[in-house]
């Protein structure tokens, strides 16, 4: 899976063409979790801490999520997105 942001220790990474929802995976030591574009967590288990960190960021990011997510579903190559700061 192609990683498209790295910070604080938490990798976020999208699949090429995955199924719906829109979604990214984040992965924390041994922890993961799948996100809405929004960032809510669908499914998995991240600490508090970082989770509200991942919705910090994918609310900054929305709109680089959604066009990450229509390049995905072409099978193209994803863009990178800045860390959270």
């Amino acid at each position: 899976m192609p990683v498209i942001s790295m910070f604080y220790g938490i990798i976020i990474y999208m699949n090429w063409n995955d199924h719906m929802p829109p979604h990214f995976h984040a992965k924390y030591h041994e922890f993961r979790g799948i996100f809405t574009l929004t960032g809510e967590l669908l499914e998995g288990n991240i600490p508090a801490r970082q989770m509200r960190q991942i919705k910090v960021w994918a609310e900054l990011h929305y709109d680089e999520l959604e066009a990450d997510w229509e390049v995905s579903r072409q099978d193209e190559p994803l863009y990178r997105i800045d860390p959270l700061k």
